[in-house]
């Protein structure tokens, strides 16, 4: 029988796809390729976006934040040198806003835009790294709680002026012009100054600076992200869908081609675009498809018609003596009459079994029941038979040699692997000469059975071509030494099922060897 011709697996629908009323038409390959693309794209873009936006906000904020510490170690320093609040945030700077608190919180200066100094009291409690809302706008924050220490200045003794003297007593004149002389002669120590106490003033520096820039950098990039993205989506999805149409108008001719090849013109090939690419492999794929298929048509068709041949024949020989014998009855006695119809019947359950065979195991159903069997035993007994049945062209018996079988055991069934023996024991015999000679012997883990004959032998060009259905070659056209031509089909299906093989090459005795070879079995 001819091989069934593989089917090439088709999508399902899906849950949610079919024809019927109500239900949704599953979309186009080129159509889920483009939204696929277009999905994927904008998934991609959007984590994109999200990431930039966050990193592009960090390092925007950076710059406000440094010039805002710069702020507070500028103030920082001025108040060390003993500057006062107000000279330590002297100075306007657009987007700026500098205090100085003193340890409760309370803000003693503050400087940097006009406009902000009213809302100094906002940064009283801001740290560092705070954002705050002032005028309405996005500050950010640095803070530094420093101690500054001051020594106090000692106060001078009031010195005696003359406006204090009295210039109208001459005696007391002279007298202090006495003690003057007095004093110069005389040394008067010097006073021991006492030491200044240092005094540690606490002060809070705060400083702010505006993030307006930073958030117009940061919504201008996300506006033309915004922007951006889509058009670029767009883009995408209308390049997919021109590019994914263009790369499946091959595909879509082939498809064409395809659906119109018929039985009747299996034939058909298509263009070969060239070029080692997809669609070329496709092409060729589809050629090769089509060349199994036409050839599995062929054998199909010529099977079909030896069959039927095979079978009309004996068909036809039981119908003719039946009707000669019932036209004519005294012309053939009944005993001919039921010689031929027996062997008629005999040839055609024959030739049903071996196409049984046949369809069983193109269908994969053969049914091999597997126990270990001793195909010596298979061997012995067909050589006896042959050895007692006479050779149908009347030239006596064959001389069967089967000294070199040697015992072997294999894994499989003994009906089938009888019915091996048989048709190449049977096909040697139709075929030789004068003698048939069997072998058998198990080496290396595999039993090989031989059959040799001595008879015209098989051209090397035939040696496959015989093991087809309904093949016979020229010199075995003859209905009656022929055979039906399914035998040695039949035995290269059932040595492939056992895991063997079956091959013909010269014979010693001049004619053809049939090698079996199969793996050995327990012993």
């Amino acid at each position: 029988m001819a091989e069934r011709a593989p089917r090439v697996p088709v999508p399902g629908p899906g849950p949610s796809a079919g024809t019927g009323p109500g239900r949704a038409r599953r979309a186009s390959l080129r159509s889920r390729i483009t939204a696929a693309a277009v999905l994927a794209v904008a998934l991609t873009l959007g984590v994109f976006t999200l990431v930039f936006a966050l990193v592009q906000q960090a390092v925007l904020a950076d710059g406000p934040r440094r010039s805002a510490s710069a702020d507070v170690d500028r103030a920082v320093s001025a108040l060390a040198i003993g500057s006062t609040p107000d000279v330590a945030v002297a100075g306007e700077a657009e987007g700026a806003l500098v205090v100085v608190t003193d340890s409760s919180g309370r803000v003693l200066a503050a400087g940097g835009e006009d406009d902000l100094v009213e809302s100094a009291s906002s940064l009283a409690a801001a740290g560092s790294g705070d954002r705050v809302t002032l005028d309405g706008d996005r500050f950010v924050v640095e803070r530094d709680d420093v101690g500054v220490e001051t020594t106090p200045t000692p106060s001078a003794e009031p010195t005696p002026t003359a406006s204090s003297r009295s210039g109208d007593d001459d005696d007391d004149d002279a007298a202090e012009d006495a003690d003057d002389v007095a004093d110069d002669s005389t040394p008067t120590p010097e006073a021991t100054p006492e030491p200044a106490e240092t005094v540690t003033t606490e002060y809070g520096v705060v400083a702010a600076r505006s993030l307006d820039e930073a958030s117009a950098a940061s919504s201008a990039s996300l506006v033309t992200l915004g922007v951006a993205i889509p058009v670029a989506l767009l883009v995408l999805g209308v390049t997919t869908w021109l590019v994914v149409g263009r790369a499946l108008r091959p595909v879509e001719s082939m498809r064409r081609e395809v659906d119109a090849v018929t039985a009747q013109s299996l034939s058909h090939r298509l263009p070969d675009p060239g070029g080692s690419d997809e669609i070329a492999r496709l092409a060729r794929t589809l050629n090769g498809m089509l060349d199994r298929l036409d050839s599995s048509a062929t054998a199909q068709r010529r099977f079909v018609g030896d069959a039927s041949h095979e079978l009309k024949t004996p068909l036809a020989t039981i119908r003719q003596h039946a009707e000669v014998a019932l036209l004519h009855p005294g012309s053939i006695d009944g005993a001919a009459l039921a010689d031929t119809v027996l062997g008629e019947e005999a040839r055609l359950t024959a030739l049903v079994q071996g196409l049984l065979v046949l369809a069983r195991a193109d269908e994969g159903a053969l049914g091999v029941t597997r126990r270990p069997v001793d195909l010596d035993d298979l061997v012995v007994a067909e050589t006896a038979r042959l050895r007692g049945v006479a050779r149908p062209d009347g030239r006596g018996s064959l001389a069967v040699d089967a000294t070199a079988v040697g015992p072997a055991r294999v894994d499989g069934d003994e009906g089938l692997l009888g019915q091996v023996v048989h048709n190449l024991v049977a096909n040697a015999a139709r075929h030789a000469d004068t003698r048939v000679a069997v072998a058998l012997d198990e080496r290396d883990g595999r039993a090989v059975l031989t059959v040799d004959d001595d008879g015209a032998g098989v051209a090397e060009a035939d040696r496959e071509r015989v093991f087809e259905r309904f093949v016979r070659l020229d010199e075995a056209r003859a209905r009656d030494s022929g055979g039906s031509g399914l035998g040695l089909a039949i035995v290269r299906e059932i040595v492939r099922v056992h895991g063997g093989s079956v091959s013909i090459t010269t014979s010693p005795l001049g004619g053809a060897r049939f090698v079996v070879d199969l793996p050995a079995g327990p012993v």
